[in-house]
């Protein structure tokens, strides 16, 4: 459950990533709202999750999925560069992710 909860957290992060970015955009009120709600969430998950998990695996997958997530929205819907040099090192911050999931 520890490990769900921390890929939910990782989610939240990016989702949370997704509104900041929106809010520099639109300045509305719902953006802000949402931002502060989905970076809550995120912290509540990951704190769950360190209940379980060792703190360091926890943050390094968690940073993981909101740093590459975020790259990715990015990519899809702000016409951020997609250049095969930014997508292997997403792939490679992913594996890094799995690699340390296998090992504890």
């Amino acid at each position: 459950m520890a490990w769900i909860s921390l890929v939910v957290a990782g989610l939240f992060e990016m989702a949370g990533v997704a509104m900041m970015n929106q809010y520099s955009h639109d300045r509305r009120w719902r953006s802000l709202l949402l931002l502060i709600v989905a970076f809550a969430a995120s912290f509540y998950f990951l704190s769950y999750s360190m209940q379980t998990l060792p703190m360091g695996t926890s943050y390094a997958i968690w940073t993981g999925i909101g740093a590459s997530g975020g790259a990715i929205i990015g990519m899809l819907f702000y016409d951020e560069s997609n250049d095969w040099k930014r997508i292997l090192f997403i792939a490679v911050i992913l594996s890094s992710a799995v690699g340390l999931k296998l090992s504890s």
